[in-house]
């Protein structure tokens, strides 16, 4: 069965943002990854395989090994998307803040 993988699904997990967060510096093996969490290597390997579907993570064969690096395009799709959801809350809270600093409390 071929499931198609949401990216914001993906990343609503701890584990698998903590995952690009340590590949987006640098391209690791599995078992690199692996060794910074305190869970099964088929549980870290299951989380690698959602963000490779849904191509958060690239998958790099070096010899025998796989390396995961970040996806930079689909990263600035997820910040594309995101943008003007932080444009209009910057814009909400600086309006708040003139109306904040413009209110003198009552002695």
């Amino acid at each position: 069965m071929n499931l198609r993988r949401d990216v914001f699904q993906a990343i609503a997990d701890p584990t698998r943002r903590a995952i690009v967060v340590l590949v987006a510096s640098q391209a690791m093996t599995a078992g690199a990854i692996a060794s910074n969490f305190d869970t099964a290597r088929p549980t870290v390997s299951k989380h690698l395989q959602i963000l490779t579907e849904c191509k958060l993570l690239e998958q790099e064969q070096n010899g025998r090994e796989i390396y995961y690096n970040i996806n930079p395009t689909k990263m600035k799709e997820i910040a594309d998307f995101i943008e003007p959801f932080r444009k209009m809350w910057d814009d909400r809270y600086n309006k708040l803040e003139s109306v904040m600093k413009k209110y003198k409390p009552k002695n």
